[in-house]
């Protein structure tokens, strides 16, 4: 009885601590969701309270305003993907299943180019995006994206086609199967786990990021969601509704 106590004390404990945890985690966002349908004057009358009547038009207010950026950033994360995926997954199958001169070497110095940091390379960055004409244009903002996530991506597949056995590789190539084929209805289909989660890590930088789109981009109409947001924030910085409206629209 006394252990089944304990353990029944300690589950509340744990419980509560997660549920803690929860409603401070997500207390912004709920903050948030109750902005969005107030009106400038229930905002200064009722801080944290549900007012009435709850004004759904400042989704659409929100939505002719972020609109655009959405649209930017979801063609800017589909064309980085696109590209780190078919490039990486190559590379990756190569450096895993081929053996030439040089592979370590290769390989070591993606490896190394994990240990640069992005500020360091911002501002010849900028410097060689401005003398090719490129700023202003998705271009300039797909080939940073595109570049750092190869380095991961590489990696990521490259030690993930490691681990399948060799064996599988052994007997499509004894049935006849040359390199490309391999890649194409054998390393693919088993490394969907992996492609997905490269997507999803290049989706969310691209999503995120604020300085490098802030830099190469002043065309409004070009702005991704990250940098677009601050400007809508700008322009409508005592109409709190449409404002948190936009910011829920962005993070859905």
């Amino acid at each position: 009885m006394n252990t089944t106590r304990i353990r029944e004390s300690r589950q509340f404990g744990l419980k509560t601590e997660l549920i803690i945890l929860a409603t401070v985690s997500l207390a912004p966002y709920l903050f948030m969701v109750v902005t969005s349908l107030k009106s400038n004057q229930q905002f200064a009358e009722s801080f944290w309270q549900i007012s009435f009547p709850l004004h759904f038009e400042n989704y659409g207010t929100a939505w002719n305003q972020i609109a655009t950026y959405l649209i930017n950033t979801i063609i800017v994360a589909t064309l980085s993907i696109a590209v780190i995926l078919a490039i990486a997954s190559i590379s990756g199958f190569v450096l895993a299943r081929y053996r030439f001169l040089g592979k370590g070497f290769i390989y070591g110095a993606v490896l190394v180019l994990m240990m640069v940091p992005s500020l360091a390379k911002l501002i010849p960055l900028f410097i060689l995006m401005k003398d090719l004409g490129l700023l202003n244009t998705y271009v300039v903002l797909v080939i940073p994206y595109t570049a750092g996530g190869l380095v991961l991506g590489t990696i990521l597949i490259r030690n993930f086609v490691e681990g399948i056995p060799q064996s599988l590789f052994d007997a499509a190539r004894i049935d006849g199967a040359s390199g490309a084929r391999m890649y194409r209805s054998l390393m693919l289909p088993l490394s969907l786990p992996v492609l997905g989660t490269i997507a999803l890590l290049i989706v969310t930088e691209v999503w995120n990021d604020y300085f490098w789109p802030l830099l190469a981009i002043s065309n409004n109409d070009l702005r991704t969601v990250s940098v677009g947001l601050q400007f809508f924030q700008g322009q409508n910085f005592t109409d709190y509704g449409p404002l948190m409206a936009g910011y829920l629209l962005a993070s859905l």
